[in-house]
């Protein structure tokens, strides 16, 4: 039997992921404080990312994602959706990827939801693609300490942190963000 290369990846990525799933699994109030403290800590560092977190919408923040790979790899994170300050919703983010990879890293990532039409794409179509839809703008350290509000233009920004591991990937990834129940 063939297998396809879509298939070795599925089967690498749900073995890599369901142990992770299960250690990352919080309760919502965990996962709330969670978010509220990496969000915080982002604010404290990022002036940028304070700035827009005023005009958003709703912020998207996702406070431990686990990735590792070797060849084939994939990642997975539990985040909160705050609006108005307060927890309006939980999600899950999982991704595979393929290519030149190795090692593992955790970190973080905060997406401002800018107007609420992004926020409405977030949940159709069953899960939102990152890099299909509305354009995510990755702002890094140095942009992210210059961005104001006037100069925010795009719809979704996305802020990492707190990055911790040694990961070196040239390749294809997919990442896929799923509103889940807690």
């Amino acid at each position: 039997m063939k297998l396809s290369s879509f298939t070795i990846v599925a089967t690498f990525v749900a073995a890599t992921l369901i142990p992770v799933q299960t250690a990352i699994a919080a309760t919502a109030d965990e996962l709330r404080r969670d978010g509220q403290a990496a969000l915080n800590s982002l604010y404290s560092k990022n002036p940028g990312a304070k700035g827009i977190g005023k005009n958003a919408v709703a912020v998207l923040v996702f406070p431990g994602i686990v990735k590792a790979g070797l060849g084939v790899g994939g990642q997975y994170g539990e985040g909160v959706l705050f609006k108005g300050g307060k927890a309006a919703g939980y999600y899950n983010t999982a991704g595979a990827s393929v290519g030149l990879q190795a090692g593992g890293q955790k970190y973080g990532y905060a997406l401002f939801f800018l107007n609420n039409e992004t926020l409405k794409a977030l949940d159709q179509a069953n899960g939102f693609e990152i890099g299909v839809g509305p354009s995510v703008v990755v702002a890094d350290e140095g942009m992210g300490k210059s961005t104001t509000t006037t100069t925010a233009q795009d719809k979704i920004y996305a802020f990492i942190f707190d990055q911790k591991g040694a990961m070196a990937a040239l390749g294809l990834q997919g990442n896929k963000i799923t509103k889940i129940e807690k």
